[in-house]
């Protein structure tokens, strides 16, 4: 590679550097970059968070790679290339498994061999992660100029560097650069993260931040299955109280004769069985957070006790004349119209208007667009871990049937058919796979919960006619990519440019080039 074709590559990456754009955007053109110097079929950027690699950007792979969450304890390979300062290169009869196996777009069957290489990112004298080239050629990468590779690395850094730099230069006040700190500390290894780039999710993600630095009470509504609980937990955890505890109480899980109990708590003797002291969820949440979900079901007795708390921040415990003062934020979440249960006289209207201080609305799956891939890839490499597979993919029509299907369960009933379909599967098959690939057969997804319409167009996005021209197909591909997401956001091009993770003016003119504008 000659040095003025690096230069001319590299310079709208170093012009990148000093403007102002999506992370999202910036990190594509990178792989864009990477893919043209160094031809490959599949790239990718990674970050490394703790020991997990999180995928930020794709070019080349499934759509539902972004969703997945790489455990480097798990996959020997990013192990390896993370261990060493200088680019590493798998040969092709390396018998360590490629994470990326099975996940290369256009190709069908069980991928296994393929040219592999992984350069790790250093910044600041720490891994920041990794690009990773791949491709379906095992001597692909037999003449790469290391030496160009270097410098794209280095300008790769720079660009990681830069939009990290942006995003901390974006905070506001140190109480906000302290809250993301806690945060970080807070999130363990059973805390789940909330994925997803659509609109209505974003806009759920920007509700969130605000009411999270303040102590005002939150009403989570939404359908089953949402992800209310996780939304209390995102507040709690970007709160000030994020270092004190966040104890939990679903309210249709008890029967009428223990909530109060489990709430204010008893001392002894107070009602049979009652053998000793025991302190209510309130006060083991004195000074952080007290979730109650399923607040709709408490019964009318224990939603006047309720709140006398909120009120005052005092209670007594069942058979004690004595008061505690509790120093703790309420977050309640429910399925019902509480509006219409005050109506009905089965809620009490003021505990109602105490508690919707600010309401937040969990949007259903169904209305989140595509982000039902990237929630499906984090529970395939859930999966695929607990079952020891080498891959666990999705087929060109099981992604469209998850794409078309209704979801009444929302992202519940997405995370339980995914580990049963995967088992399923596995099941049915004699001999131990390394790649177990879902169809929408095994996924068996009723038809009165889909658009049978959808799945029948959706299905012929990644499946182009044997023989066809592969540009007419990616054309294709892309055209409907953007009328589907036009759909979705009632022809708004600026929310459809955000859901596709482009910028707008990008977005634009590749809709001039294939002819929609």
């Amino acid at each position: 590679m000659t040095s003025r074709v690096l230069l001319d590559a590299l310079v709208p990456l170093i012009e990148d550097l000093s403007s102002e754009m999506p992370d999202t955007e910036r990190y594509r053109r990178l792989l864009h970059t990477l893919r043209a110097l160094f031809p490959s079929d599949a790239t990718a950027l990674l970050r490394l968070d703790g020991d997990t690699l999180v995928p930020l950007a794709i070019d080349g792979l499934s759509g539902d790679t972004l969703g997945r969450r790489f455990r480097v304890s798990e996959h020997p390979r990013f192990a390896r290339i993370l261990a060493r300062e200088e680019p590493t290169r798998f040969a092709a009869s390396s018998d360590l498994p490629d994470p990326y196996d099975g996940l290369v777009k256009g190709v069908s069957g069980h991928l296994e061999v393929h040219d592999c290489l992984g350069c790790p990112l250093v910044i600041n004298g720490r891994a920041w992660g990794l690009l990773t080239l791949d491709a379906l050629d095992p001597a692909r990468f037999d003449g790469i100029d290391m030496a160009s590779l270097q410098a794209f690395l280095s300008l790769a850094a720079a660009t990681v560097s830069a939009a990290e730099r942006m995003d901390t230069l974006a905070k506001t006040s140190e109480a906000e650069r302290q809250r993301a700190e806690v945060y970080r500390q807070a999130s363990g290894p059973r805390r789940r993260e909330m994925i997803g780039s659509s609109e209505p999710h974003n806009r759920l993600l920007e509700e969130i931040a605000i009411v999270a630095s303040s102590d005002l009470t939150v009403l989570i509504a939404g359908e089953t299955g949402v992800g209310k609980e996780l939304v209390a937990s995102e507040i709690h955890a970007l709160s000030p109280r994020a270092d004190k505890p966040l104890v939990s109480l679903n309210c249709a899980a008890l029967p009428d004769t223990l909530v109060e109990s489990e709430l204010f708590g008893h001392v002894r003797g107070a009602f049979s069985g009652a053998s000793s002291d025991r302190r209510g969820k309130f006060e083991l949440a004195d000074g952080g957070t007290l979730f109650l979900d399923e607040v709709g079901e408490l019964p009318l007795p224990v939603q006047a006790k309720l709140l006398r708390v909120l009120q005052n921040g005092q209670l007594q415990r069942i058979g004690s004349d004595s008061e505690h003062k509790v120093d703790v934020r309420l977050i309640a979440a429910t399925n019902r119209d509480l509006a219409e249960e005050v109506r009905e006289g089965r809620f009490r209207a003021d505990l109602y208007h105490r508690l919707s201080v600010y309401p937040l609305v969990v949007p259903p799956l169904r209305e989140r667009g595509r982000d039902v891939l990237l929630l499906a890839g984090f529970f395939l490499e859930e999966n695929r871990s607990r079952l020891g597979l080498l891959s666990l993919r999705l087929a060109a029509d099981a992604q469209a049937a998850l794409l078309a299907y209704r979801w009444p369960g929302n992202v519940r009933e997405l995370e339980h058919l995914i580990g049963r379909s995967a088992l399923k599967a596995l099941a049915a098959h004699r001999e131990r796979p390394r790649i177990l690939t879902l169809t929408a057969a095994d996924l068996s997804l009723s038809g009165d919960a889909a658009d049978t319409k959808d799945i029948a167009a959706s299905a012929a996005l990644p499946s182009p006619a044997p023989g066809a021209d592969f540009r007419d197909a990616v054309t294709a591909y892309e055209r409907t990519l953007i009328l589907d997401a036009l759909k979705r956001h009632g022809q708004n091009w600026a929310s459809a440019a955000r859901e596709l993770g482009m910028d707008r003016a990008n977005l634009n003119r590749l809709a001039k080039r294939l002819g929609l504008k």
